[in-house]
């Protein structure tokens, strides 16, 4: 049997979730600010988790509740866009369903862009709490992920940090660094981290000298069709998740390809993916390797 290919959304939008437990501003002014200089509207979703135990008496009530909480965060954060953007079309949403699958699937029909919000949850927590959003969104989600602390970004420094190995994914995750870059009067720093082996044989010279060559042919179509943004490369010896995570604290976001096709384990996103929604101190941009 074979499968039809999703196709791109109609009308794409930036969606970001919101969580009525924990409202995330950075999340919601990034996605806002997204929005406004995509000129594309802003879907607000609230999703409320299936209760466990259906038989308890307390269970409608609550489950009620929770709807309430979700209705009344939903209008404080369509607020909160208005005011940060008068005139930002917005829609609102109050869902039922474990939040990062219902974000996925308001990815697959709206795509344009999904943001969420971090807190930069333990392994376990990330892997199996119904209110984790941030890796399996980023694993499965069909369109790019902005991934926003919730601390907010690190620096307002204009620069957008880009990994590029040579994979469908990092071409991918260039291609919108510089998109970001433009509509943001920012510039890349396109970065290619070099692994050398644990035992050196000779001078390295060579290999680093082929490794500025891969990154100079990468960057060269997108150099000039951007010709406005500032670009600079540089190769760095070291791991990736270590030296971007480095890089991140300079940067308005760190940007990187999700490899495969995606999962709910942080080994199908790339080992650097995952790593830098631990390690970086910056917002982390997911983008798959082939964009609805």
């Amino acid at each position: 049997m074979t499968s039809t290919p999703p196709r791109p959304a109609a009308h794409p939008q930036v969606v970001v979730g919101v969580d009525p437990a924990a409202p995330q501003l950075p999340a919601l002014t990034w996605a806002a600010d997204e929005a406004a200089r995509r000129c594309l509207p802003l879907r607000l979703v609230v999703s409320v988790p299936p209760l466990h135990d259906t038989q308890h008496v307390d269970t409608v009530p609550h489950y009620m509740s929770l709807q309430a909480q979700g209705d009344k965060a939903l209008v404080q954060a369509a607020a909160t866009a208005g005011a940060l953007h008068p005139g930002l079309t917005t829609v609102t949403e109050l869902a039922d369903g474990v939040p990062a699958a219902v974000l996925c699937r308001r990815a697959e029909q709206h795509g344009g862009l999904v943001v969420v919000g971090s807190r930069r949850l333990g392994r376990a927590a990330e892997l199996f709490s119904a209110s984790s959003v941030a890796l399996p969104v980023s694993a499965r989600a069909g369109c790019p992920v902005v991934v926003v602390p919730d601390t907010g970004p690190a620096t307002d420094a204009a620069r957008f940090v880009v990994g590029v190995d040579g994979s469908d994914g990092a071409r991918s995750a260039l291609a919108f660094a510089f998109q970001e870059a433009g509509l943001r009067q920012a510039e890349v720093l396109a970065v290619w981290a070099w692994r050398q082996p644990l035992v050196r044989l000779g001078d390295d010279t060579e290999g680093l000298a082929e490794r500025q060559r891969f990154l100079a042919e990468a960057v060269a179509g997108h150099r000039e069709a951007y010709p406005d943004v500032p670009l600079s490369t540089k190769v760095v010896r070291g791991h990736p998740v270590e030296e971007l995570g480095r890089l991140s604290a300079a940067a308005r976001a760190v940007v990187v390809g999700r490899r495969g096709r995606g999962g709910w384990t942080g080994m199908r996103i790339g080992s650097v993916a995952h790593g830098l929604l631990h390690r970086a101190e910056s917002t982390v941009i997911v983008v798959p390797e082939r964009v609805r």
